[in-house]
């Protein structure tokens, strides 16, 4: 081969090589692209989780496995009334996440800038009448409430179940007389646990979670009230990382099989 021609050769083979490297203008390159694992922000340190009283088996469970997932990650939690959740987490508490029963107090939240992010709406919820095992008052219903001479437990007005009830009340024409206002639904229902009342409301989540210790009435007024659980990133959450990752996992497919589990609803 002549100088001129090996010349010609080598510059054909540069620029085919040039084409096969690619680049912005000329399409997509051949290898598929692909987020490294190492690049994510390592999650360490605890997650402060404040959640809705209803949530506490659902996101027990879903905490030890977040934690198996992330080695050397605590998750904490704190569950309570989320209208007690949402005052302590206004007044400074070290907070991550935040989950709520309803999105009124997810509002209270968002309103002071506690939380700037947009909540997410993760399960539903519905209530359920929750009577002592072998329903000794011999509850059958709704109308059972008004009646005086029974002992009934309900969540008060301003925590979500406590709305919820008004609600299912007045959409069945009922005055209750309630014996007892809790502050969350997990007081009003150790209530019924202990055979201290002879009938409560309480979501139906709960009435799965305590087993044969109860026994639930549904009734159906109980679509009049359906709650949202909205979830959220704190604005100033400590392990914002941590927080983030959390809140993805509950809505995760293996978060919500464990939430549908528990008897929540979808959004």
């Amino acid at each position: 081969m002549s100088r001129s021609l090996r010349a010609v050769a080598l510059f054909a083979v540069a620029a085919l090589s040039l084409v096969g490297c690619g680049s912005g203008d000329t399409g997509a390159s051949t290898e598929p692209t692909t987020t490294s694992e190492s690049a994510a922000p390592a999650i360490t340190g605890d997650v402060n989780v404040f959640a809705a009283a209803s949530l506490t088996e659902s996101f027990t469970q879903l905490g030890k496995d977040f934690e198996k997932a992330h080695p050397g990650v605590k998750v904490v939690f704190n569950f309570a009334g989320s209208s007690a959740l949402a005052t302590q987490i206004n007044q400074g508490a070290p907070a991550d996440v935040f989950a709520s029963a309803a999105p009124k107090n997810m509002t209270d939240v968002t309103t002071t800038g506690a939380i700037t992010g947009k909540p997410v709406t993760f399960v539903t919820n519905t209530l359920e009448i929750a009577v002592p095992a072998g329903n000794p008052a011999k509850i059958t219903g709704l109308a059972d409430f008004a009646k005086p001479d029974l002992k009934i437990a309900l969540c008060a007005e301003q925590v979500p179940c406590g709305a919820a009830a008004k609600k299912v009340f007045q959409a069945a024409g009922i005055t209750a007389a309630p014996d007892t206002l809790e502050q969350d639904v997990k007081a009003v229902l150790t209530k019924v646990q202990l055979d201290e009342v002879d009938a409560a409301l309480v979501y139906r989540t709960d009435v799965k979670a305590a087993g044969d210790k109860v026994e639930g009435i549904e009734f159906p007024e109980s679509d009049k009230a359906v709650n949202e659980y909205p979830i959220a990133v704190c604005a100033k959450a400590p392990n914002a990382d941590g927080a983030r990752a959390f809140v993805d996992y509950v809505l995760s497919d293996k978060g919500r099989d464990v939430l549908t589990k528990a008897g929540f609803g979808a959004p």
